[in-house]
């Protein structure tokens, strides 16, 4: 049964590849709009030995880390101060509905009016759609702490808000913040492309100039450059996250 859970989903992985690759190659599909996948290792050999690969994810990074660091850290202290204290949330509440169903894209012109088409630019459409995933994660996961838990700390004690916080309420909501920080790894990538593809250099720029040419093994590439870096970010923040809460186990 092992063995079977293994081989499974590289059948179906093999099965896939074989169908990409017939249909351009049987004329399915116009090979220019979908390249099979045997051309895609000599794509990625011109890519890396011009050194527009490793700049790309260079710059790419450096948008992501920023972007997810400003936008994580503003939505966690948001969250956890509507969480902690109602009348923050209420001052806050309307603000939150008038701003929240604005897609991230929708941005973009004032990003790109306030900082240029720089870096800036990037890193505020990013933050701006971590924010709210972290916001909601922080908040509701502070609003969901056994009340017993902080009866039995004021028994102890710890009545002022910061040791409230340090020593009940922020151990109690880091699982549930961890989850919100785990999907705003993913959505942070998918904000990458929409801050980029205006002209900041990076992933989402060297696809589009790509797209332009219709190099659709280029866009191909750095398509699954891009599956490839999430799962890899995915994959470390799991591992942070089994050793920040092992003292769960």
């Amino acid at each position: 049964m092992k063995s079977l859970r293994i081989l499974l989903p590289l059948v179906g992985l093999a099965g896939f590849l074989s169908l990409w690759e017939a249909a351009p190659r049987l004329g399915l599909v116009n090979a220019a709009f979908l390249p099979p996948p045997s051309v895609l290792p000599a794509a990625f050999w011109r890519e890396l030995s011009s050194g527009a690969w490793l700049e790309a994810i260079r710059s790419s990074l450096g948008h992501y880390v920023m972007g997810l660091t400003v936008g994580a850290a503003l939505g966690v202290g948001l969250g956890i101060a509507t969480g902690m204290y109602r009348p923050v949330e209420s001052l806050a509440s309307w603000v939150v509905r008038l701003l929240r169903p604005i897609p991230g894209l929708a941005w973009v012109p004032f990003a790109i009016i306030w900082f240029g088409v720089s870096p800036a630019a990037a890193v505020f459409i990013i933050a701006v759609g971590v924010f709210w995933i972290v916001y909601f994660a922080a908040h509701g996961a502070v609003r969901t702490v056994d009340r017993d838990l902080i009866e039995v700390a004021d028994a102890f004690g710890f009545r002022s808000g910061p040791e409230r916080l340090l020593k009940v309420l922020l151990p109690a909501a880091t699982p549930g913040i961890l989850v919100g920080l785990r999907t705003a790894i993913g959505q942070a990538w998918m904000a990458v492309v929409a801050a980029e593809i205006f002209g900041v250099p990076g992933l989402g720029q060297r696809m589009m100039q790509a797209s332009s040419l219709l190099a659709t093994d280029i866009v191909v590439i750095y398509m699954l450059t891009m599956a490839a870096l999430y799962g890899l970010l995915d994959t470390a923040f799991v591992a942070l996250q089994g050793w920040l809460l092992r003292w769960r186990a």
